[in-house]
């Protein structure tokens, strides 16, 4: 996915911007024609493994458990803890959290097995690190958006002749991907183990982290480019020059770029592991929509957050934060929002981390 982006944003942006946007989006139209034509090829000799029960349908079996416990809720205390009893050595194996669904065991209206009430636990455990891990996918919604538009107001020559896109700089993402991948895993993961002694080095959790605290990171970076970008614009008399360039080097967004790269390597690579793994086992597709739809609900409240800030800001004939001309925007004000979002985000998610219990507690 890196090799193919990198290739879209050196090749494909010079041609789209210098040659013909037809023959930029034609070539792309073409790869894809032959990629559906090799995939088609290969589904004729492709063999699917699937995990199955012949029992209920793994939907069915979670929706039991939370039926059950909805019809059990006025039931008392003392009858969850003899339905408990009674299963007797099987007990030890009931989680401590979300105990309200323990009322599931209940026979009155129908009980579940442990595998079931666990399997519905497993799932609703995910639910607050899916909730503090959103703000992640607002600030991630930024770079091909205004981070580019700022770099089209900047310095962009590398020869007399010649000015790179400012699309192009989204490539350092890819390219820090590419390089850190390596480094992670043969570099810091055995440094890690060394100290840790747990195999992954590091567990699935705090790879998250990691990656949340550098993308607020990233976000106070882009804030003070942004300051002195808009600084240099009124030192040069340019605030009312929406189409001058800004005598400011491009090259001041790529550490905000290189460590959204960065920060992806830890946060999205251990959300797809962590998701696919903490799920039952024939709900891993779901698991791996969930760590998804972060991302696609992520971009999503990033432009109702973009449309309100716009609507408040340009009232009474203010200039709004997101003003075409961006020498009289305030990207910067909202860049701090993020930050102090992803501030937030980030600690709600240390908290709701430290007391996340493990489908296997071993495994984290």
């Amino acid at each position: 996915m890196c090799f193919g982006t990198l290739v879209t944003l050196w090749i494909l942006n010079y041609i789209q911007d210098n040659l013909s946007w037809v023959l930029g989006f034609g070539i792309p139209c073409i790869a894809m024609v032959i990629a559906l034509i090799i995939f088609l090829l290969g589904t004729s000799t492709y063999r699917f493994f699937s995990i199955r029960r012949e029992d209920q349908s793994p939907f069915a079996r979670i929706g039991i458990v939370y039926v059950a416990a909805a019809k059990n809720w006025n039931v008392s205390a003392s009858a969850v803890t003899d339905a408990e009893e009674s299963l007797g050595l099987m007990s030890h194996k009931i989680s401590h959290q979300f105990s309200f669904l323990n009322k599931a065991l209940v026979a009155k209206n129908g009980s579940c097995s442990i595998d079931e009430l666990e399997e519905a636990k497993s799932l609703l455990r995910l639910a607050p690190i899916w909730l503090t891990c959103l703000v992640y996918a607002v600030v991630f919604a930024q770079s091909p958006t205004f981070f580019t538009k700022q770099g089209a107001t900047m310095e962009r020559s590398i020869t007399p002749g010649y000015k790179i896109s400012p699309a192009t700089l989204q490539s350092f993402i890819s390219l820090s991907i590419v390089i850190f991948l390596p480094l992670y895993d043969r570099v810091l993961i055995p440094i890690a183990r060394s100290y840790t002694h747990k195999p992954g080095g590091i567990t699935m959790l705090q790879r998250i982290g990691t990656g949340l605290f550098l993308s607020f990171l990233a976000m106070v970076i882009a804030a003070l480019v942004e300051m002195k970008r808009l600084k240099t614009a009124a030192d040069y008399g340019l605030v009312d020059s929406p189409d001058a360039t800004v005598p400011m080097s491009v090259w001041w967004l790529v550490p905000q770029y290189v460590l959204f790269g960065v920060s992806d390597v830890f946060t999205m690579v251990g959300l797809q592991e962590f998701f696919y793994d903490q799920v039952p086992s024939e709900l891993r597709s779901v698991g791996l929509a969930l760590y998804l739809s972060i991302f696609g609900i992520g971009s999503f409240l990033s432009s109702f957050m973009i449309s309100v800030i716009e609507k408040a800001t340009s009232q009474s004939g203010q200039v709004s934060w997101f003003a075409n001309n961006l020498n009289q925007a305030h990207l910067d004000y909202f860049y701090w929002l993020l930050a102090c979002f992803s501030f937030i985000g980030l600690a709600s998610y240390l908290y709701f981390a430290k007391a996340y219990v493990s489908k296997r507690l071993n495994a984290l």
